[in-house]
């Protein structure tokens, strides 16, 4: 009997101590290491044994419960660590092989995770038979109390084995893998019974092993290695990894698109976060650090085949001037970093010590007995930065990022105003007609490159980048810019346009700025459209400041021809005076009008755009983190948009009427030099007072007052009401009900 209870100790059922549920099996159906877990112990004494006392019977009963915990975790062991799904399609026809490996995942569910807390519950049972050898060669050699010498030498195990069995049921039963089973590990170890605390900490540290090994490769080669879907980064429209057709669609997919294409796509969208899979203990903050190093490592170790590295002497005067604002900005920095950039040229984008750097900060966290969360909160930031840098360099120093923000400045923002006048100028009379859908585009091209010989020249080696586009106008476009197209369109709120459509068609204008690898990771998209936003904006704005410039020098210049002509003819000049005094009304207004116009064209272009692009610059300088640059430069863009009011549909709806009312006005006058309509200029007059007034009163709310806008809406004010005219205009419209006004003679 000792040994037939040792052996049950170890899993195995005999004539005294049977296993009931092998016995309720039916005689065909023998047991198997297949079957499911039993929620209960199913070892007992044969029940016709009488030779046995009742409190030996307990007793027995209670130590063979042992023997059942060890076969039902030993079975989970093996279960979790069986390879022969492997071994059974190594002679399997290469072609075959694909389904047969997706058919054994789809039956056998493997779990890289549960391979290895296997791992771990194997060592922890690998003691246990080493406690019952040692209890029977002691009881062989002496002759000691069988069970009392049983019970002393396995009485640790009744703390361990009950809330093992306990974890194995409920991974079993809820199917856990991944971060989902650190999770539950992490949990039990908050205990108070040292023995067991330890046991648990000892398969977590099993399963982070696996952890740390997929955050390797992710983190120091830029690689997703998770054959089995547990990583909690996962690649974009990953749902279903054993479905053997997506995976070929994929693969497809992949094979179609360059490498350049992969690279962006990975990089905006080809990569999340699984919050089913991160760990509890792991905060988001961390996740998204780890997703964005392993992110910017495969960019830095893919680079685009057609980015090459500039050799010329503007290439080296930006990387001299890039070294002396740093070692300006940063003189603490140690001399190697400085060697390194002046060979930037010839280096890798992540040279090899740093990769071995990052490997030697995640081995340390691997050997470590315990998980410190704050030891891996220090080694993810250290990684991050570490990529940060490296990317922050090949933005900033290598594609000249500074270069990009200042043609985008200059031809989005407006900056080169001497090429925007000339360009409005020479399509001014174009402008003046609606524009045409078959020719809409090559229309403006003509007076965009004449604008362009006469600014521009071959000073700015920008200006090739960008290109001027009329959305749903002239020629086809590409189906890669089909997207950016249909951004623009909405945005311009002209996405309908017809051959019939009015002079307002114009104000769909856009440009476009072409940028390479790896400058779309800086500028999506998402920045180009917000850029292409406020262009719009800017230009309707210098166009209706141009118009009205140039209707009071046509008129001018009308005059000044027709007094010379009486003059010459001898004429009495009476009547020429006469129509003078009775437009002269007109004129206060189109004062008025290029008053507001001027002084918002001023606020946006000084007070808004020159004093964030300093701030922005600043930030560039002061940085030597990617992130932190996206983050900064998406201020600069809100900034600029909601400093604008292009935010405020309120103020850009009366902003635009203003802009139009204006353009009437200009035109009308032009049209009737002779003759003017006056009743048709009172009206306009008329509706821009009332637009102007409830500008301003809008602009005064406290509303706008509280924001961000305050102090340079105050400026905006000030200009606007320096002598309190708009404040008395927009209290007596407000205040007073009255009937139309005549304008004043």
């Amino acid at each position: 009997m000792l040994h037939e209870l040792l052996l049950a100790l170890l899993g195995f059922t005999g004539d005294l101590i049977v296993d009931e549920r092998e016995q309720r099996k039916t005689l065909g159906l023998a047991f198997n290491s297949d079957s499911p877990l039993s929620d209960e112990c199913t070892f007992k004494l044969a029940p016709d044994i009488s030779f046995i006392e009742p409190s030996e019977r307990d007793l027995i009963e209670r130590l063979i419960k042992l023997g059942f915990y060890y076969r039902e975790l030993d079975r989970f062991a093996k279960k979790s660590r069986n390879l022969s799904w492997i071994r059974s399609v190594t002679s399997v026809h290469p072609l075959e092989r694909a389904d047969e490996l997706s058919k054994q995942s789809r039956e056998k569910k493997p779990s890289v995770y549960r391979r290895a807390i296997a791992n771990g519950i194997g060592e922890i049972l690998s003691v246990y038979r080493s406690a019952v050898l040692h209890i029977e060669q002691k009881l062989l050699a002496e002759t000691t109390p069988i069970l009392a010498t049983v019970t002393e030498g396995l009485n640790k195990f009744f703390v361990l084995f009950p809330p093992l069995y306990e974890v194995i049921l409920e991974i079993e039963r809820d199917d856990i893998r991944g971060g989902q089973l650190l999770n539950v590990l992490n949990k039990r170890c908050h205990c108070g019974v040292p023995e067991l605390r330890t046991c648990l900490q000892r398969l977590l540290w099993h399963g982070h092993q696996v952890m740390y090994n997929q955050l390797a490769a992710w983190m120091v080669y830029g690689i997703l290695q998770d054959p089995h879907g547990e990583f909690f980064i996962k690649r974009q429209g990953d749902g279903d990894l054993d479905h053997r057709s997506s995976q070929e669609e994929v693969s497809e997919k992949l094979a179609r698109t360059s490498v350049h294409e992969t690279s962006l796509t990975d990089w905006h969208s080809g990569f999340h976060i699984s919050l089913d899979m991160l760990p509890d203990y792991i905060p988001m903050r961390l996740g998204e650090s780890i997703l964005f190093a392993g992110k910017a490592i495969r960019v830095l170790r893919n680079p685009s085949p057609a980015f090459q590295f500039q050799k010329d002497k503007s290439f080296q005067q930006t990387m001299r001037g890039s070294q002396r604002i740093r070692g300006f900005m940063h003189s603490d920095f140690p001399e190697t970093e400085t060697e390194l950039d002046a060979d930037l040229t010839g280096g890798e984008l992540l040279p090899q010590y740093e990769a071995d750097k990052i490997e030697a900060m995640l081995k340390d966290l691997k050997e470590s007995s315990e998980f410190h969360k704050r030891s891996f909160e220090c080694t993810v930031d250290s990684v991050r930065a570490i990529a940060a840098s490296h990317l922050w360099q090949l933005v900033v120093v290598r594609a000249d990022l500074n270069g990009h923000l200042k043609a985008l400045k200059d031809y989005f923002l407006l900056e080169k105003g001497d090429f925007f006048q000339c360009f409005l100028e020479e399509s001014r009379q174009l402008m003046r007609l609606p524009p045409r859908q078959s020719t809409g585009e090559s229309d403006l091209m003509v007076p965009f490159q004449l604008a362009a010989t006469k600014t521009i020249a071959e000073e700015d080696k920008y200006f090739s980048r960008v290109s001027l586009r009329m959305p749903s106008f002239g020629v086809t476009v590409r189906s890669s810019q089909a997207d950016m197209v249909r951004s623009k369109v909405s945005l311009a709120g002209k996405a309908n346009l017809t051959s019939d459509t009015s002079v307002d068609g114009w104000d769909a204008i856009a440009l476009e700025y072409s940028v390479d690898w790896p400058m779309q990771l800086f500028f999506t998209q998402e920045v180009l459209s917000k850029y292409l936003k406020v262009f719009q904006y800017l230009i309707r704005l210098k166009r209706t400041q141009m118009e009205l410039e140039k209707s009071w020098a046509s008129v001018m210049h009308q005059d000044h021809i027709e007094s010379a002509q009486h003059r010459k003819d001898g004429i009495n000049g009476s009547t020429s005076q006469q129509r003078r005094q009775g437009i002269r009304p007109m004129w206060r207004v189109r004062e008025h009008m290029a008053f507001l116009i001027r002084n918002l064209q001023f606020y946006i272009q000084v007070d808004v755009i020159e004093s964030q692009w300093k701030v922005l610059q600043t930030h560039i300088h002061d940085s030597q983190d990617f992130t932190e640059l996206v983050g900064f430069h998406q201020e600069y863009l809100s900034a600029l948009i909601s400093q604008s009011f292009l935010d405020i549909g309120s103020v850009s709806r009366i902003l635009d009427s203003i802009m139009k009312l204006c353009l009437q006005f200009c035109w009308n006058i032009e049209n009737q030099e002779s003759n003017p309509n006056t009743s048709e200029l009172e009206n306009i007059a008329e509706e821009f007072n009332k637009k102007s007034n409830s500008l301003y009163t809008i602009l005064r709310s406290s509303k706008l007052a509280g924001s961000q806008r305050a102090p340079f809406l105050r400026r905006f004010l000030l200009r606007l009401n320096f002598n309190s005219f708009y404040e008395a205009t927009a209290r007596g419209v407000l205040n007073v009900v009255r009937q139309r006004p005549a304008l004043p003679l």
